[in-house]
């Protein structure tokens, strides 16, 4: 990898919603548009750029409060974006989302045909995002958005999804959430693990030095610098099949809950495998300065602690010994939960949708959101395993089990049922706060 540098990345320019974990609580809020007319798209982006917050506005009186605005390959067309400028984009940014089904497994129930009307047509344009601590502050960053969208003849709304945490602060399979966030250099934020070295800017900001000193900026400079690209995937959780996939397979209610921490590689209070061997710890669990500093490959390179095929060791192996380079595959992840929770102990669906809105940030569609998604969640041979797949998120086809290192004897589960299905998404750009302004000031 690359020597460390004095990069300084652009803040005042770069989005907040790429660089800023999102609050603990939260609320968000998904807008979708379509452009009918170019002159108004136009305006969209001219006024979108006044209500966007920059990476650098961390300490104005809206604290953890902010608008991101990204923009599809459909859109960037809408908007008349020249084709010189639009075949400088990534080409897996150019197909879509939906032309990336099987790559990124959303074959049989997740596949597109099955997806959520609009996502995954051309006709989703613009995304607008609204993140906050409550409700009453989503609200008004709504408000604040709303001047750029509102009464906009030529832009059609056609797709919304609000989200909030749980009264738990946990994800719908009962797991603490939003645990690892990666240290960007130049970002100014500190990293969840304090033994990760910092990743370089241009892994999750265009137009900086990556790990390997690459350089990718969409052309204009003007347009592609300080940007980034973003996926949004709409996830449903069938959580009665993954809490009788618990029951069905474990002696008793702590055997279930060893299980659901051997799936994952934390226990559901946050507290890690890594940390806690034996028993969970909820004061480690919350404690965000504790619950993400360790490392794999020293004290359990063959994951008989920590397996390798849990879900927090394949979508970051972190220092263990694994098929490729790991820090060119980081990724900055988000979730945010929507729907409402499945009462507990209720362990038959009751119709209701419900499930996370997953969202990546970087600079490398391909190598880190599609590289992780296809071989680290959907293939094990990276780790020595065949092709397993991942026992929370992976296209499990029922045929697969999950097996947990254990000396004498591993321990073997029944094949995995798919307990995350895929609703739709889309592969968008996120520019900085002058290409929102570029775009407005585009004339044909």
């Amino acid at each position: 990898m690359s020597a460390p540098t004095d990069v300084t990345l652009e803040l005042d320019d770069i989005q907040r919603g790429v660089l800023s974990p999102r609050p603990t609580p939260y609320s968000a809020t998904y807008l979708v548009f379509r452009i009918d007319d170019r002159d108004r798209g136009r305006e969209l982006m001219r006024r979108a750029s006044a209500a966007a917050t920059s990476a650098a506005d961390t300490s104005s009186p809206l604290g953890d409060t902010w608008v991101s605005v990204a923009v599809t390959y459909w859109g960037l067309q809408a908007l008349g974006v020249p084709r010189s400028s639009l075949e400088s984009f990534a080409w897996e940014f150019r197909q879509g989302m939906a032309a990336r089904a099987r790559a990124l497994r959303d074959e049989g129930a997740s596949s597109p045909q099955h997806w959520e009307a609009p996502l995954g047509t051309r006709d989703v344009h613009v995304v607008i995002a609204a993140v906050a601590p409550d409700p009453l502050r989503l609200e008004a960053a709504i408000d604040r958005a709303r001047p750029a969208y509102d009464r906009l003849s030529g832009v059609t709304s056609i797709w919304r999804q609000d989200c909030s945490a749980l009264p738990t602060e946990k994800e719908h399979f009962g797991y603490l959430d939003g645990v690892s966030h990666p240290a960007v250099e130049g970002s100014g934020i500190p990293g969840s693990n304090r033994l990760e070295t910092p990743l370089k800017g241009g892994e999750f900001v265009l137009g900086y030095p990556d790990e390997i000193g690459g350089l990718q900026t969409p052309q204009p400079a003007v347009l592609g610098r300080n940007g980034s690209y973003a996926v949004f995937r709409k996830l449903h959780q069938d959580v009665a099949a993954f809490r009788r996939y618990l029951k069905d397979n474990s002696t008793g209610t702590q055997d279930e809950e060893l299980i659901a921490a051997k799936i994952m590689g934390r226990w559901r209070s946050g507290a890690p495998l890594a940390l806690a061997p034996q028993h969970d710890d909820p004061a480690l669990g919350t404690d965000p300065r504790r619950r993400n500093t360790f490392l794999y490959e020293q004290d359990d390179p063959t994951g008989f602690t920590t397996p390798g095929g849990c879900h927090i060791r394949r979508a970051n192996p972190r220092d263990a010994s694994v098929a490729g380079e790991v820090r060119l595959h980081r990724m900055i992840r988000r979730g945010a939960i929507y729907g409402p929770p499945l009462p507990e102990g209720v362990l038959e669906d009751d119709g209701a949708d419900r499930g996370l809105m997953f969202a990546f940030i970087g600079a490398h569609l391909g190598r880190q959101f599609e590289f992780v998604q296809s071989q680290w969640m959907n293939d094990g041979v990276f780790f020595g395993a065949g092709d397993t797949k991942d026992p929370v998120v992976g296209a499990a086809d029922g045929q697969t089990g999950y097996t947990i290192p254990r000396r004498p004897v591993r321990r073997r589960l029944a094949p995995l049922p798919r307990f995350v299905v895929t609703r739709g998404g889309e592969y968008c750009f996120l520019p900085s706060l002058s290409a929102l302004r570029w775009l407005g000031d585009l004339r044909d």
